[in-house]
């Protein structure tokens, strides 16, 4: 795509505003980035309160585990060295303790990456002990002690969200990155206890029910997978059903999980090769399961199919409601450029509808529903992570904001100027808590 160039800005605007609507996308602007604005410019003004003393406390802790740790893992190691460093690291692991590794950098040195050590772990204590070391390294040197020195006068932290800060039109935020709060192991859990609601407040939490898997029946018009949404059975088990082929009610701990891995697989494009070291077994196993989920699922496979066929004709895919992303690599020659945007293009569509366009036209009208009851200043928005919107409420209106809130998530896409019809539900959950950390 050319762009043309210009300090003028009545020049520049007329351009922007002219492209927009030759490209039809003057309605994402006018009727879901633009409302918003005010909205995300008064989340970070408001910012969320933020309980220093915990965080002191969670440092020390922390730094006194990380200590024990560098020590434990100097005496296995034999020697004393830059547990950081990528290249001492290497020569202790596999040269001077002669661990078996194959993987190697770009640089031609031995790799010592997260996913090599993973494989490594199993048969070797001191890798276990490196990954240990290397999350609680990461968790203070990224958030416990970083968050209270951003802190404002006013005991906040305003980070920054930036409407359209990814390709898909999510929401990215700096100062700091808060899309990526930990949430996978315990002790990165623990950091959502330190942001915290002020007096006489809660924190009320909302996210979406797996968005992304309705968005994908949605959009392929599947109809095996939207009549599991319309009963409203657990998806996971509803697709192991069909592809194990048992009632649902058999489904056992095994078939729903490799369900779940293949449901949430397919809409980032995995291939077999990805599924079989996910699932484990065989690769024939692994083709087999792959083959036998699109012959039951194949509205989900016609789908997937027609926006790559899309995408190699037009050098972008859309969401639902029309937002664009380019594929400048969808037809290149090199192959890790091909399927590289063969598979960032099948996603593209899903996670843009889901957690831009569904998310931000939440965001508004749960934003309008509270100003019609007079309740703004009673509801502020304090942070967007992904799917997940949380609101800090005064105590007295909770119960009421919380059913204006999810009302309006629930119902956005009716509402919405599509006025867009489906049998699948959008499910919110929502909870409350004196931290975020404590909401369930």
């Amino acid at each position: 795509m050319r762009f043309a160039s210009t300090e003028n800005f009545d020049e520049a605007y007329e351009y922007i505003f002219k492209k927009l609507k030759e490209k039809n996308l003057d309605k994402v602007y006018e009727e879901i980035e633009e409302p918003i604005i005010p909205v995300v410019t008064e989340m970070s003004k408001h910012g969320i309160l933020i309980d220093k003393k915990y965080f002191d406390s969670l440092s020390k802790e922390y730094h006194k585990e990380l200590d024990s740790l560098t020590k434990k893992i100097y005496k296995m190691a034999g020697t004393e060295f830059n547990i950081n460093s990528p290249k001492q690291l290497g020569e202790v692991l596999f040269i001077k303790l002669g661990i078996k590794s194959k993987k190697k950098s770009a640089g031609g040195a031995l790799s010592t990456k997260v996913s090599v050590l993973e494989e490594l772990a199993e048969e070797n204590e001191i890798i276990k002990e490196i990954m240990a070391y290397r999350e609680l390294q990461k968790l203070l040197s990224t958030y416990i002690d970083v968050i209270p020195q951003m802190v404002g006068g006013d005991g906040r932290l305003h980070a920054k969200f930036l409407q359209a800060g990814s390709s898909t039109g999510r929401f990215s935020s700096t100062d700091p990155n808060l899309q990526n709060l930990p949430i996978k192991s315990e002790l990165g859990k623990r950091i959502r206890n330190g942001f915290t609601a002020e007096k006489n407040h809660k924190l009320l939490a909302f996210d979406y029910s797996q968005i992304e898997l309705r968005v994908a029946a949605m959009l392929s018009g599947d109809n095996k997978m939207t009549k599991i949404f319309h009963d409203g059975k657990d998806i996971h088990a509803g697709v192991a059903s069909f592809v194990f082929g048992v009632p649902i009610e058999k489904v056992d701990s095994e078939m729903r999980r490799r369900a779940k891995v293949i449901n949430f697989g397919i809409i980032y494009g995995m291939g077999v090769s990805s599924l079989r070291k996910s699932l484990g077994g065989t690769r024939e196993e692994a083709q087999k399961f792959y083959d036998n989920y699109f012959n039951q699922f194949s509205g989900i496979r016609n789908y997937l199919e027609g926006i790559k066929i899309f995408a190699m004709k037009n050098s972008y895919t859309e969401t639902l409601f029309g937002r664009r992303r380019y594929f400048p690599n969808i037809n290149s020659r090199i192959p890790f450029l091909k399927n590289m945007a063969e598979r960032t293009a099948i996603n593209a569509p899903i996670q843009g509808t889901a957690t831009a366009d569904i998310i931000k036209l939440a965001i508004r009208y749960a934003e309008e529903d509270l100003e019609k009851v007079k309740l703004l200043d009673k509801a502020h928005l304090v942070l967007q992570i992904h799917d997940e919107l949380v609101y800090e409420v005064g105590e007295e209106i909770l119960l009421k904001a919380e059913e204006i809130i999810k009302n309006a998530m629930q119902t956005v896409l009716e509402r919405s100027y599509l006025q867009y019809k489906t049998d699948i539900p959008l499910v919110v959950h929502s909870g409350s808590g004196d931290n975020f950390g404590e909401i369930k």
